[in-house]
């Protein structure tokens, strides 16, 4: 079994702040972390530590912050020799204000050597033979396309950050994983609270993909293109310290869980199991759980509930 991920590695700048700033405002940051980040590489990080067989592609600069972005993919059992080194361009960053308390965030993305991922860094082996392909849009849609067509097994995409999507790119993809408020602009439906039959309603108008949409704290919905019932899983329960990252963790658990031959009730349990471990700690990896982690978890997931 194996996974490939194309897409982006950033440097985070993570900021401690006492609640988020609202627009225009000036809030006092009580102190500031480094941290490897990218949405792409945060998904390679959490199914590496979920299991092997993991392989990125991407860019970086040739400055020290590429060189931290791939010590520590490495260190979560990632190969990164299709990471390709970008002269004159420096790593991705991001800086991501995290409130106490709560821990939700607000992130702004420089996308550095990720915006020179091309097409052809992306038709490569690793993507022809994976058994699950996962995808964002940090990187330029042009290279999504080209790694989705080139794909042999499943293709899982994040449409983060969101933007409209191309009907050839969907028609490749098996699997899209918004989270609602992602899922709400690529329908084009207007911004407000939504419950979970209004985000069913618009997933199944989504034409193609299996949707699954991410809530946070609240779980994941499935929603399959036939008429079978979607899926509310929530999550095991928590103490949640910085929920950066957990989409990327829901995905790179999604991805293992599937490469393993999971079916989509039992691939999306597994995943809301280790997004929710994934927020015990700070950081977009600070707290990315393993396999032996997940299982020990998976017995307090609450069962499914069918909507629909």
């Amino acid at each position: 079994m194996s996974v490939t991920v194309v897409g982006s590695l950033n440097e985070d700048v993570l900021v401690a702040v006492g609640r988020l700033p609202a627009r225009g405002e000036t809030v006092i940051g009580r102190g500031a972390e480094i941290a490897p980040g990218g949405k792409g590489a945060n998904q390679a990080a959490a199914a590496g530590r979920l299991g092997p067989g993991v392989h990125m592609v991407g860019r970086v600069g040739e400055d020290p912050a590429g060189d931290r972005q791939l010590a520590a993919l490495a260190e979560s059992q990632v190969n990164v020799s299709r990471v390709y080194r970008t002269p004159g361009v420096p790593t991705g960053s991001a800086t991501i204000p995290v409130e106490d308390g709560t821990g939700e965030n607000l992130i702004v993305v420089v996308p550095g050597a990720n915006a020179e991922l091309s097409a052809a860094d992306a038709d490569v082996e690793p993507v022809r033979r994976a058994d699950v392909l996962l995808l964002q849009l940090e990187v330029p849609l042009d290279t999504v396309y080209a790694a989705a067509a080139a794909a042999g097994g499943t293709v899982v995409l994040t449409p983060a950050p969101p933007r409209p999507l191309p009907e050839d790119l969907l028609a490749l993809v098996d699997v899209l994983v918004p989270n609602e408020h992602e899922l709400v602009q690529l329908t084009g439906a207007a911004a407000g609270a939504r419950t979970p039959a209004d985000l069913i309603a618009l997933a199944r108008g989504i034409v193609g993909p299996v949707v699954m949409v991410t809530l946070g704290a609240r779980g994941a919905l499935l929603v399959r293109g036939d008429d079978s019932p979607a899926l509310l899983q929530a999550p095991p329960p928590v103490t949640h310290v910085d929920t950066t990252g957990a989409g990327d963790c829901f995905c790179g658990a999604l991805a293992q869980a599937l490469a393993r031959g999971a079916e989509l009730p039992e691939a999306v349990r597994y995943a809301v199991a280790a997004a929710a471990l994934s927020t015990t700690g700070p950081g977009a990896r600070g707290a990315l759980p393993d396999d032996e982690a997940v299982r020990a978890v998976l017995p307090t997931v609450p069962d499914a509930v069918a909507l629909g």
